[in-house]
């Protein structure tokens, strides 16, 4: 009996510790020129299925200021944005609770707009948890990252390794076919002298046109003995 009402108490325990998991999920920082249209990301992880009941609510505090006003909240399957605020014609909700998204955009963001946005959600009965935040800078003219013209350096550097790779390989080709192609003309002129030699030498060496020779030879002699 012990024993089940110990092994009762570790699961009831071990539910009791996955209700609180509820990790909200936003980027650090984004960037937005201003005049644009900017998405705000926001979606959690939960042990427990998906709820009807999930709710996602959106907070503001801009630069320079103490209060974080809610300015969206999202619950029983119905968006609702605070009537009042900097936002209350400009935010729209384009998440997905059903794929655990609440994600807003705010229309046509001014310098005014910079400050600290934070998500938190609910997945009942994963209620506990905390909320994430993305601050929004508003630019003139957004600034290119670092990281982007560390990524486009090293593509082209990685593109002009494979050019260069390339060219070595087909002039590497390129050579090769010439010397093989320089290799059968002298082999062919090669045996065409090879094959006339031979036939001089057979010439010389064949014992009837020696013996031909030498009775010319004697022939001759005696005629000029003769005069």
């Amino acid at each position: 009996m012990l024993s089940v009402l110990a092994l009762t108490s570790v699961v009831l325990l071990g539910i009791a510790s996955q209700c609180t998991a509820v990790t909200v999920y936003t980027s650090w920082e984004k960037h937005a020129q201003v005049g644009s249209d900017v998405r705000l990301s926001c979606s959690f992880f939960s042990w427990q299925w998906t709820s009807p009941e999930v709710s996602f609510s959106w907070s503001y505090r801009a630069d320079g200021s103490k209060e974080s006003p809610t300015i969206f909240h999202y619950t029983n399957g119905a968006p609702y944005i605070a009537n009042k605020g900097p936002f209350r014609d400009r935010l729209e909700f384009v998440g997905n609770p059903n794929r655990r998204d609440g994600s807003i955009l705010i229309r046509n963001v001014d310098f005014s707009d910079n400050g600290t946005f934070t998500c938190d959600a609910k997945n009942p009965p994963d209620i506990g948890g905390h909320p994430s935040s993305v601050r929004l800078l508003v630019y003139e003219k957004v600034p290119v990252q670092a990281g982007v013209i560390t990524g486009a350096i090293i593509g082209v550097v990685l593109g002009l390794l494979i050019l260069v790779v390339a060219i070595y390989y087909l002039m590497r080709f390129l050579v090769a076919r010439r010397v093989f192609s320089l290799s059968m003309r002298h082999g062919k002129k090669g045996k065409g002298k090879e094959g006339s030699q031979q036939k001089q030498v057979s010439a010389v060496m064949d014992p009837a046109k020696l013996k031909a020779a030498a009775s010319e030879k004697k022939k001759q002699e005696a005629r000029r003995e003769k005069k």
